[in-house]
């Protein structure tokens, strides 16, 4: 096992470069998606690891449930100093594990939450909500099953629905309204709220993956300002739309919901659409700034996955060895 174990905890430092270039060089599109696939894998990968040097580590404590075999000198020998990393790593990914489900079930609660707050509502796609507060938001749905409509009236968060109030109507012109509404639709059609879920579960099992959730909250933006111009047949009215939004919202209610105005990328966002649109390349030529950083995250998601693969099988021919049948 040796090194192996401990690179896939440290590779998440190669896609550090192509989260920084992603959001400026590459299609939102694909920014997204190459930014949350290569958290996934690295965040399972150093999970996996901190769950092997955990069983190293559990193999050493007095009273383990663990065969006698694994806490063998030979086994021992064939780990050399992973048994100190592996009594450390116990809390670590208890910690880990605890913070994910920990995120996972907020998103989950403020969903359901802000599911009930519509119910009784009309069953439309957009629900406008008479409240000073201006903002707007995407709330995805479940799909729907027979009965859950009732003469018209929604019995729960069934089908996805824009959120918007009656001030942030109020803010927008017409042009802005249809933009705003077109942001919030592309948000819903390209599922952006897993993109960010996934991304915010990748940060909280390994901190360095943290600019990655960072970049991805801003390209999903990206991606529906786009989706949303395309929509209305205007690059300037989105960003007006956006600019203005942005002065008086308070944004979506979970970091893990796709709102209007994020405040930190907004400037930028507005920059975006007055220039000219992003070209919709496959993939970034090696030559360039962002086609290296992408290569070389995806080298480091491949080395991660390999590291973690030899580890685990590593382990467990050790493990199996020393366990009498």
């Amino acid at each position: 096992m040796g090194v192996f174990v401990f690179l896939p905890l440290v590779l998440p430092l190669t896609a550090w470069p192509v989260a920084r270039l992603a959001e400026h060089h590459l299609h939102p599109r694909m920014a997204t998606w190459l930014l949350t696939g290569a958290s996934a894998v690295l965040a399972v990968c150093s999970t996996l690891s901190l769950a092997l040097l955990m069983v190293v580590g559990t193999a050493q404590l007095p009273g383990n449930p663990l065969p006698d075999g694994w806490s063998d000198p030979e086994v021992r020998e064939a780990v050399p100093y992973d048994e100190v990393a592996g009594r450390i790593a116990i809390p670590t990914l208890i910690l880990v594990l605890a913070s994910c489900a920990r995120a996972a079930w907020r998103h989950r609660r403020v969903r359901r939450r802000a599911g009930r707050a519509l119910e009784g509502l009309p069953a439309t796609s957009v629900v406008v909500l008479p409240d000073a507060s201006p903002y707007a938001y995407a709330l995805p749905g479940r799909k729907s099953r027979a009965g859950v409509f009732a003469k018209g009236r929604a019995t729960g968060g069934a089908r996805d629905r824009v959120v918007v109030t009656t001030a942030m109507l109020a803010t927008l012109a017409g042009p802005e309204r249809r933009a705003l509404f077109a942001h919030e639709r592309a948000h819903l059609a390209a599922r952006h709220h897993r993109f960010l879920l996934t991304v915010q579960l990748a940060a909280r099992a390994n901190p360095f993956l943290r600019p990655l959730r960072t970049a991805v909250t801003y390209t999903t933006e990206r991606w529906a300002d786009e989706e949303a111009a395309t929509s209305v047949g205007s690059r300037r009215v989105v960003a007006r739309a956006v600019g203005k939004a942005a002065l008086i919202s308070r944004g979506a209610p979970s970091v893990t919901l796709a709102g209007f105005a994020v405040v930190g990328p907004v400037p930028r966002r507005v920059a975006a659409l007055l220039g000219p649109a992003p070209a919709a390349r496959s993939w970034p030529s090696l030559f360039t700034g962002a086609g290296l950083a992408a290569w070389g995250a995806a080298a480091g998601t491949a080395a991660s996955a390999l590291s973690s693969a030899n580890s685990a099988v590593t382990l467990f021919v050790i493990l199996k060895a020393a366990t009498p049948l």
